[in-house]
């Protein structure tokens, strides 16, 4: 099942890749099938009165039949139509997931417009920089928090129309001439229809697989966000990619958790909800999540490698909070899973003691917790965006949740993914069927697929040199195969370090492996030939650092006195050694400080999907790696606490400088 290598081009050596599935046929669109609504109107006329979505409101889940969100996405579209929306016009939504914004997008795209998803903790600059740079004129806002944005863009974003919005508790007293609930588009669409029979038919079969359907803004960890174009047809293809390997059922449950903002929850989410007529399942909030997921036990689950790393960190504290007996079981069979799924990972066969043993774990302790986490029926579980590291998937994979790799973009979608039967931890996988895979002298991955992107909206320049005449997508994504044609990620190009040794390698290497451990939330490891040594910026996860703290009787009043305390510090140093274990040398951390905060998107250090923003951080924080590189032992900084009455207050303290 090895990938393919099946051209050299002789005057630059690159080699391609394609999918040991390749003979897997994804077909093409048909002329009724080309677009998301005609997809979506399919799935009506099959599935009519069987359960589309499900949304938990007060604690109770609300269904909503393919019917009823027809009726719900066709009066919503005839309503923009309605209110002046145009073929290719573009519209933003601001939101949290509900059955609100799938009607929404289905609708605007059935009306022959353009979305741009945005993530709901997006401030007013970022959203008014996305709304100005798509060239919006209408905006359709979750609660008064996103209207309240979208007020103070209109103020200054004439072409703002209307702000449409769907929940309306706080809004009761706004009066403002270019506020419209949900419901009152729906009413226009209604009266619309009595004027313009067949309206909504008519639209529908005007679009084309060729037409855009979304802009989707790329998480900008170097520069400003870029609207990357994607037609229908792409988000049709990307789906297929992964879904070929992995496949999706309308009996199946999809729980959409993670930020419509993000292309994956698009191509998975949306696009395999309308495909495939896969029940799409909303949580409450947030801070239900958990319950909520358990209740549906889904059959599929795509979530951000972020949440998964958080998930891993949960399932070992409530082992550790769990009795002695359970305890103890875990210690005993854990490293006999960790046994069989490198077996996996090596193709090997399972001795059958080793197998006997495993499923005697399975039912005294892996499928109890799989339980208590809601994956009881999981099917299909992906972690895209940021790579997860070979730990956590090793983790998973041994308590029983078969997760996948998928790397993958905002231009491209679904790169690589790994395959039943097929998978090596150490890597994202192998080309998905329909998607080739070059790499370049220099180590560049390019991509080239019918889901790759028709460029970014309003900037040539940067089309140009992200997409080449051959339709080769330039990922800045530096990486390599194995002798099996498995694709290892390494880092982004500009982001790759060059040891005191000369050899390059991955900070996201060392950060990946270091994120394992349930006492650390983030980190970002800095080096190259220049400092001759790696250094680190660590993050604690404060909820698991108290709970260990409180169980040793270790006294603290904020996270930032926690974090700077001795005994926090040498349990860092164990997970740091930990890791310089698996290093070669001239790679291991020398020296590492614990911030006194957890690293903030609010303040430009993280992208919105979670990715470290390495220039600002090596810029704020220039401080701190002064003092690692040059032998000072600590670092005063100013800091914002806020104590447990509700208090804050700005404190002076000293950051240590741990030498390893």
């Amino acid at each position: 099942m090895a990938a393919i290598e099946y051209e050299k081009k002789a005057e630059d050596q690159s080699k391609i890749y394609v999918s040991p599935e390749q003979q897997i046929k994804i077909g093409t669109l048909e002329p009724d099938g080309d677009t998301l609504p005609k997809q979506f109107v399919k799935r009506v006329k099959e599935l009519g009165s069987k359960v589309a979505m499900r949304k938990k409101r007060f604690g109770i889940w609300q269904e909503y039949t393919w019917r009823e969100s027809y009726e719900h996405v066709k009066y919503f579209a005839l309503g923009m139509a309605s209110l002046g929306l145009e073929r290719g016009e573009k519209v933003t939504l601001v939101g949290e997931n509900d059955p609100e914004f799938y009607w929404a997008e289905l609708a605007i795209w059935s009306a022959g417009g353009v979305t741009t998803a945005m993530f709901t903790d997006a401030n007013m600059l970022e959203l008014g920089y996305v709304f100005d740079n798509s060239d919006s004129v209408y905006m359709v806002a979750h609660d008064q928090e996103q209207v309240d944005k979208a007020l103070q863009i209109k103020a200054v974003s004439p072409q703002l129309r209307k702000i449409i919005y769907w929940d309306d508790r706080g809004l009761w007293n706004y009066d403002e001439p270019s506020l419209i609930s949900y419901e009152q588009v729906e009413a226009l669409g209604r009266a619309y229809e009595q004027q313009h029979p067949n309206a909504f038919e008519k639209l529908i079969n005007a679009g084309n697989g060729e037409e855009i359907a979304l802009l989707s803004y790329t998480s900008g960890t170097t520069s400003l966000p870029k609207g990357a174009m994607i037609r229908h047809r792409n988000l049709l293809y990307g789906n297929k990619h992964a879904t070929e390997i992995a496949p999706v059922y309308a009996n199946d449950n999809y729980v959409s958790f993670s930020p419509l903002a993000w292309i994956t929850e698009q191509s998975l989410g949306v696009t395999g909800h309308v495909v495939h007529g896969v029940t799409v399942n909303f949580p409450e909030s947030q801070a239900t999540v958990q319950t909520d997921i358990r209740e549906i036990a889904p059959s599929a689950l795509l979530f951000p490698s972020r949440i998964w790393e958080n998930l891993a960190s949960t399932m070992q504290m409530r082992v550790n909070d769990s009795s002695w007996l359970n305890r103890k079981l875990y210690q005993l069979f854990l490293p006999v899973a960790y046994r069989v799924a490198d077996y996996e990972d090596e193709r090997k066969a399972i001795p059958l003691h080793l197998a006997a043993l495993n499923l005697l774990g399975e039912v005294a302790v892996f499928q109890p917790l799989r339980d208590k986490v809601g994956m009881i029926r999981m099917r299909h579980a992906f972690t895209s965006g940021a790579t997860l590291s070979p730990d956590q998937l090793r983790f998973f994979r041994a308590v029983g949740v078969d997760l996948k790799n998928l790397y993958g973009s905002t231009e491209c979608q679904c790169h690589t993914t790994h395959y039943d039967g097929n998978i090596k931890l150490a890597t994202v996988g192998t080309p998905a069927p329909g998607v080739e895979v070059q790499i370049r002298p220099d180590g560049e991955l390019w991509i080239r697929s019918r889901a790759v992107f028709a460029g970014y909206y309003g900037d040539d320049e940067k089309t140009r040199s992200a997409l080449d005449e051959d339709g080769w997508f330039h990922t800045g994504d530096a990486g390599y195969a194995d002798e099996d044609g498995h694709i290892i990620y390494l880092d982004r190009v500009s982001d790759m370090l060059a040891l005191a040794n000369g050899e390059p390698f991955s900070p996201q290497y060392i950060e990946g492996r270091l994120k394992f451990s349930p006492y650390i939330q983030d980190v970002m490891a800095v080096g190259g030939e220049e400092t001759h040594y790696v250094t680190a910026i660590v993050n604690i996860d404060f909820e698991n650092v108290a709970r260990w703290a409180e169980k040793k009787r270790i006294s603290f009043t904020t996270f930032v006195d926690l974090s700077q305390k001795q005994e926090t510090y040498d349990l860092i140093k164990k997970e740091v050694e930990r890791v310089n274990a698996l290093l070669p040398p001239a790679a291991r951390i020398r020296k590492f400080v614990i911030l006194h905060k957890a690293f903030d998107a609010d303040e430009a250090e993280l992208t919105r999907t979670r990715k470290l923003r390495r220039k600002a951080l090596s810029e704020k924080y220039a401080q701190m790696l002064d003092a690692m590189y040059h032998d000072q032992s600590q670092v005063i900084v100013k800091a914002e606490v806020k104590y447990r009455d509700g208090r804050t207050g700005i404190v002076e303290t000293a950051v240590r400088v741990c030498e390893m």
